[in-house]
């Protein structure tokens, strides 16, 4: 097998993406973000990294982490719950109807997801009513411009037993969720023409709810867009994390402008129909080879430009479910373009190019400074020659069928 000529694997914080190959730093990413953010440490605890310190978190499955650590960069986010921690604060509404008294809160009461004593704890008991008009809520109404929206919040049993509650959007819209003994994180996303977003938590609606609920209750968060974000702590307002890009891996030197293999391993949290790029290039829209979500679901594009002749081709392929972690590599070479994914060679040309020139940067974006990908980053490799099949298919495989479990965050049972 052919050894890369940069390969980030994610294993050190800091203020650069850092990579491996070279060895000299020279493929290093230059990292930016305004601000502090949080990530699930190799405990599987939460914590908060500083201003502009990049992010390792760890996968979880079944409230455990498993495997490796992948890089996350993630766009501008508000959590516009003004107090992501204490629900005893009067912004969050105590509700009871029918037989239902309010539902109670008691603070400080277990260890939460970050390791530290402030879980709350909520306790709901309908008093033997049986309508679905009796319940108990515990809502924060804030408010949000219309369109995509997305609330969570991390819950766990008190009781060591499963308990069946409702967790809404507003007091009548939302999911039956069931809450076990590990702490989860729940969400909820839904488009809304209204300007009020409600996080609400009850104990009884039309469905099959239990009568009573002794659950743990932290970090709750209520952010415009169509998938929760990293948890974004507040303690009286609402609180925004910056954008976070990285580019400007490699030099002149690293790639090239004849033939290569640039190959990624991660995924995205959310096909939000837009478009996200990584990319070689010259930092112009004339040479660069690059992939890219689109504004269609479940699609990436390959696209290559060289000099002279601008876009020289497009490939397209349609994922089943591009949320999945998935391996890609892409092949440039005059006459042989190539997509891999898992393992599989799944499109291809013959499509001949004027020799590229300029290509000096592989970033997190279109080469430009726009289209800036945000998403889950396990690693990434340029190889300096057009790899043969058997080489594109190790790369893009796994090594077993548990490796290949675990790398697709699936639970084998």
């Amino acid at each position: 097998m052919a050894k890369p000529k940069l390969a980030l694997i994610p294993a050190a914080q800091g203020s650069k993406l850092f990579s491996v190959l070279p060895s000299s730093g020279v493929g290093d990413f230059d990292f930016t973000r305004s601000g502090s953010a949080t990530r699930i440490n190799s405990q599987g605890l939460i914590e908060t990294v500083g201003n502009g310190v990049s992010r390792l978190n760890y996968p979880m499955i079944d409230g455990k982490v498993v495997g490796c650590p992948h890089h996350i960069l993630e766009p501008v986010r508000t959590n516009l719950i003004t107090h992501s921690e204490d629900f005893s604060d009067s912004s969050w509404v105590k509700l009871g109807a029918g037989t239902g008294n309010a539902a109670i809160v008691t603070d400080n009461y277990a260890i939460s997801p970050d390791g530290t004593q402030n879980a709350s704890r909520l306790q709901c008991d309908l008093n033997g009513g049986v309508a679905s008009s009796g319940n108990q809520s515990l809502i924060a109404n804030v408010y949000s411009s219309s369109g995509n929206q997305t609330i969570s919040v991390y819950l766990k049993s008190n009781n060591e037993q499963n308990q069946n509650i409702y967790f809404a959007n507003t007091q009548t819209s939302g999911d039956t969720i069931t809450i076990t003994s590990e702490w989860q994180r729940f969400e909820f996303s839904y488009n809304t023409s209204t300007y009020v977003l409600a996080v609400g938590l009850r104990g009884r609606s039309g469905g099959a709810i239990d009568d009573t609920a002794d659950i743990l209750i932290w970090g709750a968060q209520a952010e415009a867009g169509s998938y929760p974000t990293s948890y974004i702590k507040t303690n009286g307002s609402a609180v925004t994390r910056a954008a976070e890009t990285a580019n400007g891996s490699g030099d002149a030197a690293t790639f090239n402008d004849s033939e290569g293999v640039l190959m990624f391993e991660g995924n995205i949290p959310k096909d939000e129909n837009v478009f996200r790029n990584i990319s070689i290039s010259d930092g112009s829209s004339n040479n660069f080879v690059t992939f890219y979500t689109t504004n269609t679901l479940n699609k990436i594009t390959y696209l290559l430009g060289a000099g002279g002749q601008g876009a020289v081709f497009g490939l397209d392929y349609f994922f089943q479910d591009i949320t999945i972690p998935f391996k890609i590599a892409l092949v440039y070479s005059s006459g042989r373009n190539e997509i891999w994914v898992n393992g599989i060679k799944v499109k291809q040309n013959s499509n001949t190019f004027n020799l590229m020139s300029g290509l000096n940067q592989l970033s997190f974006d279109n080469g430009t400074g726009s289209g800036n990908w945000y998403g889950n980053t396990k690693q990434v490799q340029y190889f300096e020659t057009a790899l043969i099949d058997s080489e594109l298919e190790t790369l893009t495989s796994w090594v077993s069928f548990s490796d290949m479990a675990e790398g697709q965050l699936y639970s084998v049972e």
